[in-house]
């Protein structure tokens, strides 16, 4: 079988370059290095090793994972041509080399013994400059392949590989999702070599603007506890309610179950909604947040019942999601949003039968009748009209309004009647493509800005509704209407 070598050039000094290291380099097998941009190389040339740079593999690559793997590739050959190579790194190869785990994975696969030889990381350099103690916790990111998600910043943090201004500037966006602008970011280049190391702290935005920016800079940003930071993590509202809930809490949040809380639900959703609908995204943004306490909430009463966790139902709506989306997580196609809708309740259909629940006698029962009757009343109609039961055209529908009127006139039972009238104009508003619950929404925000413009003309006026006129109301009322039309 053939033998690939890889060992660690270290942090970049000759003094940090590893014994173990030198001793194989000198032993005269061929030798690959994964860049020649790298101080020791110098050092190398002068002691007469010879090497075979792989740098020309970088410009023909189209991104940095199909790079590693040519680079793998092209090492398995050269092993197998020559039965035993050498592939040397810089720092250790255990350390932020994708290359060295790629080669790991597939070595055996492909008929090449893999054996690590010694290293020294620029993580020990760096760590000494900081002066940080990894045991205190510490997160090693990988700089080309960062997410928000990763991030911890409660944890002290080190990017890696963060090669040059471009990736720098992606790096300075992501880490604003959860950092301040001005967080202190140290920013490290060729930490242990001599006469070329640099560490400078700045402030995040400036990150991408630094004009020493290479493929030997590392970043550094402190663990904190800061409010500014912490509260920004979903992590911490769910302390801070464990909290309020533990004896030492609130003790009307302590009271609290499922039940006593649960129209507190409902009224949060109808808040997020009349902020969507007055077009304010603060508003939006502390209702959603208000909205959120409540799931929190449900969910520290459940862990304490033994029931389920907030975990759980994370994990819960991510696999729904993932499910009921095979054209974009799975090989199913959809043409377009009915298609998409159209998988989604087939899915729904399918869990029910696997879960051996029924699906019920009729296609309405899929409806659930503790939402709102306005939206209850829309989807049974939507599920009525899916398998032909409506009118042909939006002519039947304005004709069954003037029916049900005409009933309403007549009737006794004006409740009933009533009930009737404001379900077909519900299912107007379904062939007018027009959501009833959001129509009629912003038709009680126009009530009250006409009404209080009313309100405002009488008392300026030094009147009251109590000595004031039909008439003057009206007159106040339709002057609203033409400034709205201004």
């Amino acid at each position: 079988m053939a033998i690939l070598h890889i060992v660690g050039l270290g942090p970049g000094s000759w003094t940090g370059l590893p014994l173990g290291t030198y001793q194989i380099l000198q032993e005269g097998k061929k030798l690959f290095l994964r860049t020649e941009r790298h101080p020791v190389v110098q050092d190398l040339e002068k002691k007469g090793i010879r090497f075979h740079p792989l740098d020309e593999l970088y410009e023909q690559a189209e991104d940095f994972e199909s790079l590693y793997q040519e680079i793998v590739d092209k090492l398995f050959r050269e092993a197998k041509e020559h039965g035993e190579i050498v592939y040397a790194v810089p720092g250790h190869p255990g350390v932020a080399e994708r290359t060295v785990r790629i080669a790991l994975e597939k070595g055996a696969s492909a008929g090449v013994e893999i054996k690590l030889g010694p290293g020294h990381s620029f993580l020990d350099e760096l760590l000494l400059r900081i002066g940080v103690d990894p045991t205190d916790g510490l997160l090693i990111l990988d700089g080309t392949d960062l997410k928000a998600s990763s991030l911890n910043p409660t944890l002290h943090t080190i990017l890696v590989q963060v090669y040059n201004q471009e990736i720098a500037a992606e790096v300075k966006l992501c880490l604003m999702e959860d950092y301040p602008d001005d967080y202190p970011v140290t920013v490290a280049r060729a930490v242990g070599v001599e006469a070329q190391e640099r560490v400078e702290q700045v402030p995040l935005y400036e990150l991408d603007r630094l004009d020493f920016v290479d493929h030997l800079t590392t970043l550094y940003l402190p663990g904190s506890e800061e409010a500014r930071i912490t509260h920004r993590q979903f992590s911490k509202l769910v302390e801070i309610v464990q909290i309020l809930r533990s004896p030492e809490g609130c003790p009307w949040d302590r009271e609290q179950t499922h039940q006593s809380i649960r129209k507190n639900v409902i009224e949060e959703a109808y808040e997020v909604a009349e902020a969507i609908d007055l077009d304010d995204p603060d508003a939006l943004s502390e209702e959603l947040g208000d909205l959120l306490l409540q799931v929190a909430l449900h969910a520290q009463i459940a862990s304490e019942e033994g029931t389920f966790t907030i975990h759980d139902t994370i994990q819960a709506i991510n696999d729904k999601l993932i499910r009921r989306h095979p054209h974009v997580f799975g090989n199913k196609d959809a043409a377009d949003a009915e298609d998409a809708l159209t998988n989604w309740e087939e899915i729904k259909r399918q869990e029910k039968r696997e879960k051996g629940l029924p699906e019920g006698v009729s296609i309405l029962d899929s409806v659930p009748a503790s939402q709102p009757a306005m939206a209850v009343s829309y989807k049974l109609q939507k599920k009525a009209a899916e398998v032909g039961f409506e009118w042909p055209d939006v002519d039947g529908v304005l004709d069954k309004i003037k029916e049900e009127l005409e009933e309403l006139r007549e009737t006794q039972d004006k409740s009933e009647e009533l009930g009737d009238v404001l379900f077909v104009l519900v299912n107007l508003a379904r062939y007018l493509k027009v959501d009833p619950e959001e129509s009629l929404a912003k038709t009680n925000h126009k009530f009250r800005r006409r009404f209080a413009y009313i309100e405002k003309k009488l008392s300026e006026q030094g009147k009251s509704f109590q000595n004031s006129t039909l008439e003057e109301m009206d007159h106040w009322w339709n002057e609203a209407k033409m400034l709205e039309k201004k």
